[in-house]
């Protein structure tokens, strides 16, 4: 059995200007960390004639094109690897809480597929064809980051630019800026789930025609990922953690879909007990919420009392890993 492993993410700076509609005209810097929660795709030889895959349903299906699974279908009818085969797919949380897991489960799927047909393949060009599949092939209104820090994790910088050439490189910041991050983020989960094509539909279809508001919305989006990276450079987290806040007002101002009183309610039950700045990961509308707190211990009784979970995590320094067994 072969297994590929991919980390989930937190963005960090720059969210929503990944989209193809934003960077295609003015580029973007997005800023992501990789996170040891996971996303796991095993491939092995059965010894029936068909495809089995086992995901959040069961498929057994003797042609690539009866398989329901878009991803799946797209990646294997370009790399086909069978029949008499069976692919699982695992993860460490569910999926629609904006971590990233769609476009982490397609890197992780297509490094087993890879390793599978005994092929090398980079992580760029990883990267980039999980981007193909779910952006240009799927026509989802989704951004670049999710499948770029899970091919490469670790903190990381990623500049999208309107040719569509892709700048990678590793956020400078320290040993201690990285611990400071790693003991005062915390993420809850709300308890809610989305699909983010449904969140992103409304921010593509008002970038496309160029909408006023939306466009200065996400151009001072683009202005705050450069100064969250200046913030976290230099070593000022305090900094991080407003510009944090300040990007969760510009989030909201995008649609009514992306928060809801229950969640703005936690969010400033958060501001009172500890959390400096934060903000729902991914497009919003559910998923989990992410502070930076001075005192993470009374943020932590706060939304515990309200029935929050904690997902614990540290960051991840790998990116896609692929093993057999």
């Amino acid at each position: 059995m072969l297994i590929a492993r991919a980390p989930l993410r937190i963005t960090l700076g720059g969210g929503g200007t990944d989209l193809p509609t934003y960077y295609r005209r003015f580029g973007s810097v997005v800023l992501a960390a990789a996170i040891n929660r996971y996303v796991y795709v095993a491939i092995s030889r059965t010894l029936t004639g068909d495809y089995v895959l086992r995901h959040a349903e069961l498929e057994r299906v003797h042609e690539i094109a009866e398989i329901r699974h878009p991803i799946i279908r797209e990646a294997l009818s370009i790399h086909p690897i069978g029949p008499s085969v069976e692919i699982v797919s695992l993860a460490d949380v569910p999926s629609g809480t904006g971590l990233g897991s769609s476009g982490t489960f397609t890197v992780a799927l297509l490094r087993a597929l890879h390793r599978f047909r005994g092929e090398r393949v980079s992580r760029p060009a990883l990267a980039e064809a999980a981007c193909q599949i779910e952006i240009d092939r799927l026509n989802r209104p989704v951004g670049k980051q999710d499948a770029y820090i899970a091919a490469f994790g670790g903190l990381t910088c990623f500049e999208f630019q309107p040719d569509g050439k892709v700048c990678v490189a590793s956020l400078a910041v320290s040993d201690r800026t990285t611990r400071d991050l790693e003991e005062h983020l915390v993420l809850f989960f709300t308890g809610r789930v989305r699909d983010a094509s449904l969140a992103l539909a409304h921010q593509r279809a008002s970038s496309e025609i160029g909408e006023a508001t939306m466009m200065r919305n996400l151009h001072e989006v683009a202005r705050l990922a450069l100064a969250a990276r200046h913030a976290l450079e230099v070593g000022d987290t305090q900094k991080f953690a407003a510009v944090l806040h300040e990007q969760w007002l510009l989030k909201c101002a995008r649609g009514a879909a992306v928060s809801t009183a229950e969640i703005d309610g936690w969010y400033k039950m958060a501001l009172a007990h500890g959390a400096v700045g934060g903000k729902l990961v991914g497009a919003g509308g559910g998923g989990f919420l992410m502070f930076y707190a001075d005192d993470p211990d009374a943020l932590r009784a706060a939304m515990t009392a309200e029935g929050l979970v904690e997902l614990p995590f540290a960051f991840d320094r790998e990116g896609v890993t692929v093993k057999v067994e």
